[in-house]
């Protein structure tokens, strides 16, 4: 259990430093076409349909290959 809470640690603290230094470049991540934006007078509502799929699967994948390294 230990094992894993170091590697989420490592996950987490890998992708502030990726943010803190590339912010720039990451601009598209939000911004994907299928996310659901809607913008009235007094309303606004934002669902990140695409960003979260894309993000669903990658967290999928380093899953599945730390669970296939761990063997």
């Amino acid at each position: 259990m230990a094992k894993y809470i170091i590697i989420v640690g490592v996950l987490i603290t890998l992708s502030g430093i990726m943010y803190y230094f590339f912010a720039d470049y990451l601009k598209w991540i939000g911004n994907l076409p299928g996310d659901i934006k809607v913008e009235r007078d007094n309303f606004k509502f934002y669902f990140p349909f695409t960003t979260m799929l894309l993000f669903t699967i990658l967290i999928n994948v380093i899953i599945k290959l730390v669970n296939w390294l761990s063997r």
